[in-house]
């Protein structure tokens, strides 16, 4: 589950971590009243208006400012609060922004120079532990950063019977070529983020950039968080913090009918029991000829319910030719599927475009007779094979 900028940064503060503080606004007008309030703790008029929205990239989309004064603040704030924000990260279509973090200015000047460092804590899953990846090179995209300069990214191993130790945390800031009270502050910062991120289940913690101001503070400037989903029973506080309106909302219903539902570009929308046996599926779409529309899991107690669930959420999608249903029946009897495709068909009521039903396993053979005999125009097939080839026939016409 992915959270906004400013949420991610209140969990850091929580564990320690030194941030970029800031005020969230859903207006204009309560930007302003933001960076007035900012001005009397920081006395500071200068203030960065923040897109919040889940993806990277903002500031090259338009979406991060910076404003001298508070007529700017009024203007930067019009602009994006409602704009249709475009970043690498979330395709042509963007997001609307729905909301700004007015945060405060971290660049000002002072005797030393600012330096910005990228940091994230993540798992390895080929060596199965926690890595530190840090780099000189923050502020920049660390996929260009680890095809142009792969010598300037680091990574800190975590032993998971010891966990992070104070001498990596000296050897990150060793790294990173600070000195003096940044380092000292850097050898702070670095637990805290590790606790942060192991503490709540986290699948992901990135901070681009970290910022060594002026002033030898070390401070997250920015956040992106990820949580794991499966972990999310133990945080009901943090599960709290979800923000449909940033999801797609069919993947979003489909959810609230517990269904695996992932959109995909293709014609031909496919409802199957089983995440390995659905990809098994989407291979054999294409070799039909066609593209899968969707990835959608049933699971494995499908019935009449979950069919009906499964139809109306891939009839969403203008851009589906035609249905493969594939249901192996092993948990859950074929001739019960077949009934509820049945009578979720007859309940939906004139369904446009073609179904290819394929069942396999217990009680097959009753189900492709139940089918067969509905008198609904629907497809049967035992085999995979024959299921491909009405996949074929039907996207020829």
């Amino acid at each position: 589950m992915n959270i906004h900028e400013y949420q991610g940064k209140e969990i850091l503060k929580s564990f320690g971590v030194n941030i970029q503080e800031g005020i969230v606004a859903d207006t204009p007008d309560e930007a302003l009243a933001a960076a007035k309030k900012l001005k009397e703790e920081y006395d500071s008029d200068w203030v960065v208006i923040k897109a919040q929205i889940h993806a990277g990239g903002r500031g090259k989309g338009g979406g991060v400012k910076l404003a001298k004064n508070h007529d700017e603040v009024l203007e930067h704030a019009k602009n994006i609060i409602g704009m249709q924000l475009v970043t690498p990260q979330t395709g042509p279509e963007g997001k609307k922004v729905n909301r700004v973090l007015v945060a405060q200015d971290v660049y000002y000047p002072g005797e030393n120079e600012t330096k910005e460092f990228y940091m994230s804590v993540l798992l390895d899953r080929a060596k199965g532990r926690n890595i530190i990846m840090y780099s000189t090179e923050g502020g920049m995209d660390i996929e260009e950063v680890a095809e142009k300069t792969p010598h300037l990214i680091f990574k800190e191993e975590i032993d998971p019977k010891v966990g992070l130790q104070g001498f990596q945390a000296r050897k990150i800031a060793f790294n990173l070529g600070l000195s003096g009270a940044a380092f000292k502050s850097m050898v702070k910062f670095v637990p805290a983020l590790y606790k942060a991120y192991d503490s709540i289940d986290a699948s992901l913690f990135e901070i681009n950039p970290v910022l060594k101001t002026s002033d030898e503070k070390i401070i997250a400037v920015d956040s992106k968080v990820n949580l794991d989903d499966n972990a999310l029973y133990r945080h009901p506080d943090y599960a709290a913090l979800r923000d449909k309106s940033e999801e797609d909302p069919t993947e979003v219903e489909a959810g609230e009918s517990n269904l695996n539902y992932v959109k995909l570009d293709g014609n031909v929308g496919c409802m199957v029991n089983g995440a390995g046996l659905a990809m098994a599926t989407m291979d054999i779409i294409k070799l039909a000829g066609g593209e899968p529309a969707n990835f959608l899991d049933v699971g494995g107690t499908a019935n009449a319910e979950t069919v009906k669930a499964g139809f109306n959420i891939i009839l969403k999608d203008p851009n589906v030719k035609a249905i493969l249903i594939n249901i192996f029946g092993g948990i859950v009897r074929c001739d019960r599927v077949a009934q509820g495709v049945i009578d979720a068909y007859k309940e939906i009521g004139n369904i446009p475009v073609p179904i290819i039903v394929r069942l396999q396993g217990t009680n097959a053979k009753e189900a492709k007779e139940l089918i067969d005999d509905s008198g609904l125009e629907v497809f049967s097939a035992i085999l995979l094979k024959e299921a491909a080839e009405k996949v074929t026939e039907v996207l020829e016409g």
